[in-house]
C-alpha cells in the first residue's frame, strides 16, 4: 500500500467542481483533504487565479507510477490541455510525495521526480498540506519550516476560500 500526497489545482471552468471531481473519483482512497485556497498564478503567465487543495490518499496495490497515471487520467477526464508551461488548466494533479510502508519514495526518473522538485518553493502546496498533516516532512525538512522560509509575498498570496470539498462516501 502506498500513501500519496497530491496537490490539485484549477483555474478554468467550474474550479470547485474540477477539484471535487478528484475526490469523487478517488472515493474511499482519500484519507483527508485540505480547505480550498485561492492563489495567484505561478510561473509568470497571465491567467485567472487558481483554486488549490492538497489531499492524502491510500491505495492498496498502487505504487508511485500508479499515482502518476491516475493523476494524468484525472487531468484527461477534465479535458486538460498542455499548451503553455505553467499556463491555465482545467485540472492539475501533482504527486508531491509517495510513501510505501511509511518510507518516503525517492525517484530521479525524469517522468516522475519524487519528492516533487518544486513543492518546497510553493506556498500553494505547503500551506494546504499543513492543514491535512501538521507534522508533514518533505525530503527530510519540516513542511512548516519550509513554508515559514518562503518570502512573505509568496505565503500571503495563498488565501483560504469559503467553498469546501467533500470526501466522497463511496
Amino acid at each position: 500500500m502506498t500513501r500519496a500526497v497530491l496537490s490539485i489545482g484549477t483555474n478554468l471552468g467550474d474550479r470547485l467542481g474540477n477539484l471535487q471531481s478528484v475526490l469523487d473519483t478517488l472515493g474511499p482512497r482519500v484519507i483527508s483533504v485540505s480547505p480550498v485556497y485561492s492563489t495567484a498564478p505561478w510561473g509568470g503567465v497571465d491567467q485567472p487565479d487558481f483554486y488549490n487543495a492538497t489531499l492524502i490518499a491510500d491505495a492498496p496495490g498502487l505504487d508511485e507510477w500508479g499515482w502518476l497515471r491516475l493523476g494524468q487520467d484525472l487531468e484527461a477526464r477534465a479535458h486538460r490541455v498542455r499548451e503553455v508551461r505553467w499556463g491555465p488548466r482545467t485540472l492539475d494533479v501533482d504527486v508531491i510525495t509517495c510513501a510505501r510502508d511509511g518510507v518516503q519514495i525517492v525517484s530521479q526518473d525524469p517522468e516522475l521526480l519524487l519528492p516533487h522538485p518544486r513543492a518546497r518553493e510553493r506556498a500553494f502546496v505547503l500551506r494546504p498540506w499543513l492543514d491535512v498533516d501538521r507534522d508533514a516532512v518533505l525530503g527530510g525538512d519540516s513542511v512548516a519550516a519550509l513554508l515559514a522560509a518562503l518570502p512573505a509575498r509568496e505565503r500571503d498570496g495563498v488565501a483560504q476560500v469559503a467553498e469546501r470539498l467533500a470526501i466522497a462516501n463511496v
